[in-house]
């Protein structure tokens, strides 16, 4: 039977991070083996003490702790290091994302016609909290930008919701810290000529007032990612 790594990095989520683990272990995972990699990158909130005090096994989850906040590419590097499934999928700890996703996200990759699978929050047909303006507006231009550097059609970069063979996933050596872990990783499998696709998502986003932690800041560091990475490796 193959496995899926749920890799679940985790910031100051003390409300959220129990019901998003019950959520994940409960998901249907179109038959796979799961495993919960949960990684608190510092929290400050109370989380880590949650984590510390849980019973991992009620979850399937391995939990692993950074000292200190280092950011959610940190936290992902962290992750791949311990994930051992056939198949990778990313899930942020927040509750913006649906578990109820997976066994559409997944198919493509089991069926063997896709390498890759993003779930798009801005291609229509799906229930979508609407976007403040400007963040709607940066979404879609480094969406943009990253189809004019790598000649491709995605709708959402920036989204959570990323399927991976793992043996995509393992050959990408993780470098960035922060949130620009998603150019960082869009650009490097792009670059490796997979078969790439997009599925519609819901999306019950937050505002800063419930916890979001992106920025307008994270988005000059995703422009620098961008075009970093289609020289570099």
């Amino acid at each position: 039977m193959q496995k899926l790594s749920i890799l679940i990095p985790v910031y100051n989520e003390a409300k959220t991070i129990i019901p998003v683990l019950e959520m994940v272990s409960q998901a249907d995972c179109a038959g796979l083996e799961k495993e919960l990699i949960v990684v608190d990158d510092g929290s400050q909130d109370g989380t880590r003490d949650i984590l510390q005090n849980l019973d991992g096994s009620k979850y399937s989850a391995r939990i692993y702790f950074h000292e200190k906040n280092q950011g959610k590419g940190a936290a992902l590097r962290t992750a791949q290091g311990h994930a051992s499934g056939d198949i990778i999928i990313i899930q942020d700890a927040d509750m913006e994302y649906s578990p109820k996703e997976y066994p559409a996200l997944l198919k493509p990759v089991i069926d063997g016609h896709a390498d890759v699978v993003y779930g798009s929050r801005l291609s229509g047909g799906r229930l979508t909290r609407a976007f403040k303006f400007t963040h709607l507006v940066g979404n879609k231009f480094l969406s943009f930008l990253t189809n004019v550097l790598y000649d491709c059609t995605l709708t959402d970069m920036e989204t959570c919701y990323k399927v991976f063979r793992a043996d995509v996933f393992k050959k990408v050596q993780i470098k960035s810290n922060r949130f620009d872990f998603e150019p960082e990783i869009t650009a490097k499998v792009l670059k490796q000529g997979v078969r790439l696709y997009e599925l519609p998502i819901s999306y019950f986003g937050r505002d800063y007032s419930e916890g979001k932690k992106i920025t307008w800041k994270d988005g000059f560091g995703a422009i620098w990612a961008l075009i970093k990475y289609k020289f570099v490796d």
